[in-house]
């Protein structure tokens, strides 16, 4: 690959910016108040809260980024990549997936998802929320956004790191942390070598759904 295409050095669009990301952060905090607001007066099970959470970040992102115009697509790394990235990626994050799970306890939040999916009425519910709306929700904003304005400042290097070590801080339980830890450096290594957000979206539907149809099948 010469280096007039390589996708490591190339950038023919606007990066993300500091404005941007705070502009998010507010939106993104006064919509999470807003639903916890309303989860006093409407109970929701974690199906539920969870999916007005996902809701609300991606109202803030789109909103956050809607300035930028179509040039926010492909800052956000919403871009074509190679069909062997994908594949490459989907394989690797199940073997590392694998891998990692036999290291320690499965972490108490992952129980409850998987739970969930055991139960035939809610294995629909389940697979759109934790299968395909928590991996977009995620990549988008810690390999979309976040990758997209790290990198600006400090290179694809920091970028990958940053934003794998934000992802794994996410999910908050110790035990969860170490569990995705190997996957968020996987996904920020796909972003980085492939410039595109697809890669790393399409690993983690695959994982994610993956698990939640293990759940209900094999268990």
């Amino acid at each position: 690959m010469s280096l007039e295409s390589n996708p490591l050095t190339e950038k023919d669009y606007r990066p993300i910016s500091g404005w941007t990301i705070l502009l998010f952060a507010a939106l993104l905090g006064a919509g999470v108040a807003a639903v916890g607001w309303f989860l006093r007066g409407h109970p929701q099970g974690l199906i539920g809260i969870l999916g007005l959470f996902y809701l609300v970040a991606l109202v803030s992102l789109a909103i956050a980024v809607a300035p930028m115009g179509r040039a926010a697509l492909p800052a956000l790394g919403l871009r074509p990549a190679g069909r062997r990235w994908s594949v490459f990626g989907a394989m690797g994050t199940l073997a590392l997936s694998v891998a990692v799970s036999q290291l320690g306890p499965e972490p108490e939040g992952m129980k409850q998802v998987m739970e969930l999916a055991q139960d035939p009425r809610k294995l629909i519910p389940s697979f759109v929320a934790f299968a395909l709306m928590a991996p977009l929700v995620e990549e988008l904003i810690f390999r979309g956004l976040l990758y997209g304005w790290v990198e600006k400042r400090w290179g694809s290097m920091v970028a990958l790191v940053v934003s794998s070590l934000a992802f794994a801080a996410a999910h908050y339980e110790p035990a969860h942390i170490l569990l995705v830890l190997p996957l968020g450096f996987l996904f920020g290594w796909l972003r980085r070598r492939t410039d595109s957000l697809a890669p790393s979206l399409v690993s983690h539907i695959v994982n994610n759904g993956f698990a939640v149809l293990s759940a209900a099948f094999l268990n």
